[in-house]
């Protein structure tokens, strides 16, 4: 089972005290989850202001320091519209990323416009992708494109706890439908992060939890830092090996 921690996502700084927006929190950050059973890293690049960037200027330094001072660990990047809102502009980014500082998967939403452009875009540069479908249209456009891609995210963003779960069992049903082979992580976001890690350990999908997802633990308490929310996620995939 991969166990990633997203350690900022598109969260403003300052909306956590521990939230890594620096390229030196970030490696720092990355030591601190692994050494806690983290397997993998997802990152949303930040600009010397704090702000989402896909610039190249900014991934090459973060991806050379987490190459040379960070952790032995994979690490995927985000290009999510919410760190580029234009596509076309987006992709001419992606395009000018250095060859010698490209992450070891990015992640892109099929929802969103210019997705399957950007996927064939980071195939030809062998980058691997990561599919992520928050809906079942989403989903359709996967299997309809016949894209390649290394793992699927399924990632309901409904408030609801049961409304996120309505909407993860019909992306799974299609993906199982279609025989999608490629692996699948399940998450959720805010008050559905812990439901949704718990049904994917329980299916023995991959898993992911951070300040990205969630600011707190179970019981409502604010959690310290990344480390402390990857700690919990490995001691309820941990239980529930034991018990299987």
């Amino acid at each position: 089972m991969r166990i990633e921690a997203c350690l900022n996502g598109d969260r403003r700084p300052g909306a956590h005290p521990a939230l890594p927006v620096s390229v030196d929190q970030v490696v720092a950050d990355a030591h601190a989850v692994v050494a806690v059973g983290a397997t993998s890293i997802h990152l949303h690049p930040r600009d010397p202001s704090g702000a989402e960037s896909l610039e190249p200027q900014v991934v090459a330094p973060l991806m050379e320091a987490l190459r040379e001072n960070g952790p032995a660990v994979p690490v995927s990047l985000t290009t999510s519209l919410s760190a580029e809102s234009d596509p076309w502009r987006r992709y001419d980014l992606v395009q000018r990323w250095a060859s010698s500082a490209l992450p070891d998967s990015v992640t892109v939403n099929l929802h969103e416009a210019g997705s399957i452009d950007l996927v064939h875009l980071l195939n030809d540069r062998r980058v691997p992708v990561e599919a992520g479908v928050w809906t079942v249209e989403a989903t359709r456009i996967l299997i309809a494109t016949k894209i390649e891609v290394s793992a699927v995210l399924v990632e309901p963003t409904q408030v609801a706890v049961e409304d996120a779960r309505s909407n993860a069992d019909a992306i799974l049903s299609l993906l199982d439908r279609a025989r999608v082979g490629a692996p699948r992580l399940l998450h959720g976001t805010d008050a559905t992060t812990w439901p949704m890690l718990e049904a994917a350990i329980e299916a023995g999908y991959d898993i992911r939890v951070g300040l990205e997802d969630t600011l707190r633990l179970p019981d409502g308490d604010e959690a310290h830092d990344n480390a402390a929310l990857v700690a919990h996620a490995v001691s309820l995939a941990g239980a529930a090996h034991r018990v299987g």
